[in-house]
């Protein structure tokens, strides 16, 4: 589902993104957008992704679907449902940066193979990672820089979230608040 944003929208949305980053609950934050809209570009896949998947706070027929087939495990090809709460985060994110640029996916589902493989070359793969159960991902803005999407991303005071300098990316999931 592609979609435009009008002006209307983006002026609500920035409001909610606003609450957001001002310490709003999750849910309250999250409800606080009209509309639940993300860009996603998949540097593995190099595919695009423009989608609003709930208006209203009502999910948009498909558009779950549509985004756990985008974030698939790029590797074997598996899907996982992708836990709402972790779209909601980039969502609330993308409207507090005025909803410019899009989100650069480093990785989003794991399938379990793929991340013992992944956790036998680095010492920085969780064995029980967030990304086996949809709840997390790997991403840039292009719109922001890194270090401002991580702070951002802290503010919301919800799930974990890495910072991965060297390589240029934030962690965000939807687990234990904590930071690293």
């Amino acid at each position: 589902m592609r979609t435009t944003t009008t002006r209307r929208q983006a002026l609500i949305g920035g409001l909610g993104g606003i609450a957001a980053l001002a310490g709003l609950p999750r849910r309250a934050a999250a409800f606080a957008l009209d509309t639940h809209a993300i860009s996603l570009y998949h540097l593995h896949t190099e595919e695009k992704l423009e989608i609003v998947y709930r208006e209203h706070g009502e999910p948009v027929p498909g558009a779950l679907e549509e985004i756990s087939h985008f974030l698939r495990d790029f590797r074997s090809g598996d899907r996982h449902e992708i836990d709402v709460d972790l779209l909601d985060t980039l969502a609330v994110l993308f409207d507090g940066f005025d909803r410019r640029g899009r989100f650069e996916v480093i990785s989003g589902y794991r399938s379990p193979h793929t991340n013992e493989a992944l956790r036998s070359k680095s010492t920085g793969v969780a064995k029980k990672s967030w990304h086996m159960s949809g709840r997390a991902i790997d991403v840039r803005l292009t719109s922001a820089r890194t270090t401002a999407l991580r702070d951002a991303a802290i503010s919301l005071g919800r799930g974990g979230v890495g910072f991965y300098p060297e390589s240029n990316f934030v962690h965000l999931d939807t687990g234990p608040v904590r930071r690293w």
